[in-house]
């Protein structure tokens, strides 16, 4: 049973050839952009990996480079195959090659779905990735001397500057790491003394935040020591006061900004996959109906377009079967005898009078 047939005279093919051809450039085009995309999230990614405590989210820019690249040369096949199907004598070179072009376009739309899915989906690996990143970044943050961990302070501090947060949580995670080198503490003093001592890790902690925590749109001068402390402030409330620091943890305002950008792909890559089905029924109906007019007697008569020739399970069996017999090709049968040399078994053979 034919599914989806149509009837197309000459005119009618023209215009499938011409439209089909105007539709592969803008999907190459799709292609191009979800390529730039992917680019653009892997560097985003990479600017702050630093901060992430494993890679798994960058298989969301990994796969949109890999399928806006191969959308562009396989919608670029398409503008060709438009162009040679209303010759005659070019279009069957174009026969072996279409079925793995419509394998590779089917992937290549399940490979985009997948790529929707996954950036809702992955929201909780990346919550959990920058928690554990963001405390190890905090945790070394004096840490300017230790090679490797040179530039974790200025990683932080752009950071919080940029994204406008405090802390992993919120500006207290910092009241319980030691975020002063050792080399800027006077050891001769009391008060640094009796901190040290105070800890059982004998690590300098205090009630202070770096001036990176600052917001810059607080009116009041920006408190950053002894932020518990009601008394060392001139009319301040540890409770009530905002502490002209920046309210939110950067845990979360790294979550809003990439789930941000995630999601906001998801419209874009929806709209690349219908151009790119789209292209992909065109050329089924443009393949169907020229190869029908080849084998009419008048090529410009009428002929038939459909998406299937048989039914669905028809025709998976006969892709199954091309695709085995594809695979079968070339090797050799063990259970095939080799040839025998007539000649050479004669010769090899004593004559009756020896």
């Amino acid at each position: 049973m034919t599914l989806l047939k149509m009837k197309f005279n000459q005119q009618r093919r023209v215009r499938l050839a011409q439209g089909l051809w105007l539709m592969s450039w803008m999907a190459v085009m799709c292609g191009a952009f979800v390529f730039c995309l992917g680019v653009y999230l892997k560097i985003e990614l990479l600017r702050r990996a630093e901060v992430m405590d494993n890679a798994e989210i960058h298989v969301v820019p990994n796969i949109l480079i890999m399928v806006g690249l191969a959308s562009i040369g396989t919608n670029w096949v398409a503008t060709r195959v438009c162009q040679d199907s209303l010759d005659a004598t070019r279009f069957p070179r174009w026969k072996v090659l279409l079925l793995p072009w419509f394998a590779v376009a089917a992937l290549l739309c399940c490979l985009l779905v997948a790529v929707v899915v996954l950036s809702y989906a992955l929201q909780g690996r990346l919550e959990e990735s920058l928690k554990e990143g963001l405390r190890n970044g905090i945790r070394f943050y004096k840490d300017t001397d230790v090679p490797g961990r040179c530039f974790q302070k200025e990683t932080i501090d752009r950071l919080q500057m940029d994204f406008r947060c405090c802390g992993n949580n919120n500006f207290k995670d910092w009241f319980e790491v030691q975020w002063v080198s050792n080399r800027y503490l006077d050891f001769t003093s009391q008060e640094v003394k009796d901190r040290i001592r105070s800890n059982v890790d004998r690590r300098y902690l205090l009630d202070g935040v770096p001036f990176s925590c600052c917001n810059p749109s607080s009116p009041r001068p920006c408190l950053r020591y002894h932020l518990t402390d009601n008394h060392a402030h001139f009319n301040y409330d540890y409770q009530g006061e905002e502490l002209n620091l920046h309210p939110r943890g950067c845990r979360k305002a790294l979550v809003d900004y990439y789930m941000g950008l995630l999601n906001s792909t998801g419209p874009g890559v929806l709209s690349v996959i219908l151009i790119q089905m789209s292209v992909f029924l065109s050329l089924r109906y443009l393949q169907t109906a020229v190869e029908g007019a080849l084998d009419l007697e008048n090529p410009e008569d009428e002929s038939e377009g459909y998406i299937l020739e048989k039914g669905v399970k028809e025709t998976f069996e006969d892709v199954k079967l091309q695709i085995l017999g594809l695979l079968k090709f070339g090797q050799v049968d063990p259970t095939e005898e080799a040839p025998v040399d007539e000649d050479a078994e004669k010769a090899a053979s004593p004559s009756p009078d020896s």
